[in-house]
């Protein structure tokens, strides 16, 4: 694993100048030791990485699955928003035309979805798409994925417009503006590639972001816009040099990047860049180029992003510490990262055809939990305000009472040959003996793999064994233990994640 920069440098050296000595010593035979002094200056943590999560298509939140799914994640990592595709799919029904062509509007499926999500304690992140095919400029630009979607620029401008204001307005009209108000409109999904094919694409899809804004904002200046949604983290300096200079409306940045996206699509070099650093730094590099434009305070929405997919790398339990990692890297730099997705109830290749397959969400289909399932309920633990530390592989963050919340993982790459590390947490500022609580993903906890092979794998498994994986990888009451001096010695097996609650009756 490549050593990373901490950004709390100057505190950071000082701990590692009190540390030194038994720092040095552990190096030496492979283990780590990591000072932490509880009463250090601590910054904002907010949980930047759970508010927003993405979930394939509109339609597929009208099934039970999907919402069943929904309202399990909300009980680990209690999200509040959620982003999907195609609202504007001929399957949603909201766009036809009349034997004179004239526009009619139906937003009954709209109604029930939106209806599901609020009902459940989640708002939408509306992505407007795709292309109603009787409102595109080529009704045959269809999409290769399975459910066909239109990426077509609109036949008419003055029709797109009529389409957006009738939808803002209806939803208005349904839910309160004061409701509506809340949520986020971003205009399109990744117009960059081949989910758009206005030619010129870039032109063409500031065409489209300029009227789509503006008319919303015709609605309501509280309804809040954004975008470019682009893929690779592209095209974000001449966005809002743009907007700034045609003072279009735009609330809030959104792009996307993933851990497996080349560094030359990400970046535009050829730099050797760890995939287990790619979205970090990518966030890093458009926080710098939104600071430096005319907007320099707008919020950044990372819309999409997960791990490395290789290997089936999404269903094990390395999800744990690459996204704790991807958390470390980006925090301070970005408003709300969406991992894509929560639920495997998605079909951008067709319906599934196992459970395990390497799919994105924290929930297999029949509704079993995956080890980033109970990853995440590790992570949502933490507290909200973070105390710097040396080390790339632990995160320390305050409680509101007070108390210790520490991430700690052992992350090795898929494929990769890793080995077992010893940590030892020296706590400054706590009882020397203080109570400390530790749950763990690995290999032996929350991992459904073993189980599943054990069950002979099956392809479609009934609700009962759904229900047994579930019981059977469900993460045991915390193990207890207490400091000894001050210090807490601990195993991390390849790719653990841990999370160790120190209790602090000094507080």
């Amino acid at each position: 694993m490549t050593s990373r920069r901490s950004k709390f440098l100057p505190l950071s050296l000082i701990l590692l100048c009190i540390a030194w000595p038994t720092f040095a010593q552990s190096q030496a035979s492979g283990d780590e030791v990591v000072t932490i002094d509880a009463h250090a200056t601590t910054t904002p943590f907010p949980h930047f990485w759970e508010q927003m999560f993405g979930s394939g298509r509109a339609i597929l939140t009208l099934r039970e699955a999907y919402r069943e799914d929904l309202r399990a994640v909300k009980k680990v990592a209690d999200f509040r928003y959620v982003r999907f595709h195609a609202i504007l799919h001929d399957e949603v029904g909201v766009y036809n035309e009349d034997e004179h062509g004239n526009p009619v509007y139906n937003f009954a499926y709209v109604d029930s979805i939106y209806d599901g999500l609020l009902k459940n304690g989640v708002r939408p992140v509306v992505e407007i798409s795709f292309m109603p095919k009787k409102l595109a400029f080529n009704p045959d630009a269809l999409h290769p994925f399975w459910y066909k979607q239109n990426v077509s620029p609109p036949k008419s401008m003055e029709r797109w417009d009529d389409l957006i204001q009738h939808f803002a307005q209806h939803l208005v009209e349904r839910y309160g503006i004061d409701e509506v108000a809340q949520w986020y409109f971003e205009v399109w999904n990744e117009p960059n590639i081949d989910f758009w094919n206005g030619i010129p694409r870039q032109e063409s899809y500031f065409e489209l972001y300029d009227h789509t804004a503006r008319t919303l904002k015709s609605v309501s200046p509280r309804l809040r816009v954004g975008g470019p949604a682009t893929a690779a983290a592209q095209w974000i300096p001449e966005f809002l040099q743009h907007t700034a200079e045609n003072h279009i409306p735009v609330d809030f940045v959104s792009t996307h990047g993933y851990a497996d996206d080349t560094v030359h699509n990400m970046f535009g070099t050829n730099e050797d860049i760890p995939m287990d650093d790619r979205v970090g730094r990518a966030i890093a590099k458009v926080r710098g180029e939104i600071n430096r434009s005319a907007t320099p305070h707008l919020p950044l929405f990372w819309t999409e992003w997960n791990v490395p997919g290789m290997m089936e790398a999404r269903d094990t339990i390395y999800v744990g510490p690459a996204l704790a990692n991807t958390v470390r890297e980006c925090d301070g730099n970005v408003d709300m990262l969406s991992f894509w997705t929560f639920s495997d109830v998605f079909e951008e290749g067709g319906p599934t055809s196992t459970p395990f397959r390497g799919d994105f969400g924290l929930r297999a289909f029949d509704g079993i939990n995956k080890p980033s399932y109970y990853a995440y309920g590790l992570l949502h633990q933490l507290g909200d305000q973070r105390l710097a530390n040396v080390s790339n592989n632990v995160i320390v963050t305050r409680t509101a009472n007070g108390d210790l919340a520490i991430a700690a993982w052992n992350m090795v790459d898929p494929g990769q040959q890793g080995t077992s590390r010893e940590l030892t947490l020296h706590l400054l500022g706590v009882p020397q003996n203080a109570k400390a609580a530790i749950q763990r993903v690995d290999q032996t906890h929350g991992n459904v793999l073993p189980q599943w092979a054990a069950m002979g794998k099956p392809k479609n498994p009934t609700p009962e064994q759904a229900e047994q994986l579930n019981r059977e990888t469900a993460l045991p009451a915390p193990e207890e233990m207490a400091l000894s001096n001050g210090t807490l010695h601990l195993s991390l097996s390849p790719n653990a994640l841990l999370l160790i609650h120190v209790e602090n009756s000094r507080h």
